[in-house]
């Protein structure tokens, strides 16, 4: 008697299941799925809010629902024209991802340049859709997976697991911030790997330059039929304004050399004038558009650093922001941030530099080139080379004593589609004799 009323409870539960959860289907013996359990339509609603529930708590976005689309400055507050487009170009990519949710979206930049308020509001506008997201800090991540171990744990840890590799849009906040031990490594790997095999909708932001993080996870993130890498050239919303008005720049000392005071000297040979006034138009072009590379080499006091200078003192009247640095101080300025008194981190220092917008660098060569200073600028000229982000190098070396110094380096300043050169031949200024000093004085 007891049994029957227990039955017709559990039928009224589920005409299918009978309240059991499961169901066997009606198949012949030689099917592969004969005789196997099928969760039943009555337990995928159930199934559905539980998962929800787990998102929810590992989200975290309550405290990030002011992080939409509707609250995101799209233009920033950078005086430069070029930074706001940028910003506004990507922008308008978080938008349209979080609508058609296709493939994979990676943003690159410094420190409170946007990239988290924009990840978080793919995040709430799907949300606020009624479509399912998880969006988690990644030391976060990390720390719920290893929290399942615990026995105390309400969830097991394939349980959580699935649910991260599994859920229709992952968006991993600050990949690189993590403790890289290996397992983190591994557990990555795994998640990103099974999301790259499925070509799930994934948002990833990250501070640090991919050729910093794992080789692995670089290999998927960089597949460009795949994913869309942008690099956000905004400085900091919270005010530091590091592109727009950095300390390093050095461009005040600079500010007499412009291009209506360079001379092209008369007085020189016709094979060294040609020479110097192709720098000089060479400079003028660059500095109209400032695209990809410019380098370039002659004797100390052959004018290639008031070329460069020049180029830097336009853009600015122009609007745009620039650094200008001598490579030996850039390099000094890294090694500053290794002392406890520093006041501004090494990754964010790095990350100011590889990211301006114009970036000059004057007396290339003249560093002292150990292998931490080469391994350096190698990682920032690779980060501008492959984002081909607008660089003017001067260097007092050849092109055959740059490839001695650094044959790497070397590779990236002789691509043609990259990177103009310009030999000076002409002697240096403070070599005129006294009558051309007085020819310069008449021709002003």
């Amino acid at each position: 008697m007891a049994g029957e009323i227990g039955k017709e409870k559990r039928e009224a539960l589920c005409s299918l299941c009978g309240g059991l959860g499961f169901i066997r289907r009606n198949l012949p013996v030689e099917h592969p799925d004969f005789g196997r359990l099928f969760s039943c339509a009555c337990q995928l609603e159930d199934m559905e809010t539980r998962r929800a529930q787990e998102l929810r708590k590992l989200c975290n976005l309550d405290a990030l629902s002011r992080y939409t689309f509707e609250s995101f400055v799209p233009e920033g507050h950078s005086p430069n024209p070029q930074t706001r487009r940028s910003l506004r170009r990507v922008f308008d990519l978080s938008r349209e991802f979080a609508t058609r949710l296709q493939g994979w979206l990676i943003l690159v930049g410094s420190f409170g340049c946007g990239k988290t308020h924009l990840a978080a509001a793919i995040a709430n506008e799907r949300i606020a859709q009624g479509q399912p997201a998880l969006f988690v800090n990644v030391p976060d991540l990390l720390d719920h997976l290893r929290a399942t171990y615990s026995p105390a744990s309400p969830v097991t840890y394939d349980e959580r697991f699935e649910t991260v590799r599994a859920t229709p849009l992952l968006i991993l906040d600050d990949l690189g911030t993590e403790n890289a031990t290996s397992w983190a490594k591994e557990k990555l790997y795994q998640i990103l790997n099974y999301r790259y095999n499925a070509q799930l909708p994934t948002v990833i932001t990250t501070n640090h330059r991919l050729e910093g993080i794992d080789a692995r996870l670089r290999s998927r993130m960089s597949d460009p039929d795949l994913c869309q890498i942008y690099t956000i050239l905004a400085p900091d919303f919270r005010g530091s304004g590091l592109m727009d008005q950095s300390g390093l720049s050095t461009l005040h000392l600079h500010r007499e050399q412009t291009f209506e005071n360079f001379h092209d000297r008369d007085d020189l040979e016709a094979k060294e004038r040609s020479s110097l006034r192709r720098a000089l138009d060479l400079a003028q072009r660059y500095a109209e558009h400032a695209q990809d590379w410019l380098l370039f080499t002659g004797d100390h006091g052959s004018g290639k650093t008031h070329l460069a200078a020049a180029i830097a003192n336009y853009r600015l009247v122009q609007g745009y922001a620039v650094l200008f640095i001598t490579v030996p101080d850039l390099l000094d300025h890294l090694r500053a941030t290794f002392s406890p008194s520093s006041p501004v981190s090494y990754d964010r220092r790095f990350e100011e530099l590889r990211t301006a917008p114009l970036l000059v660098l004057d007396d290339l060569g003249t560093h002292s080139a150990t292998t931490w200073a080469k391994e350096k600028l190698y990682q920032l000229f690779n980060y501008r080379y492959v984002a081909r982000l607008p660089t003017v190098m001067t260097s007092s070396l050849t092109l055959d004593e740059l490839e001695q110094q650094d044959s790497r380096l070397f590779s990236r300043l002789i691509d043609p589609a990259r990177c103009i050169h310009s030999g000076n031949t002409a002697p240096p200024y403070r070599g005129q004799t006294k009558s051309t000093k007085r020819h310069s004085r008449r021709k002003r």
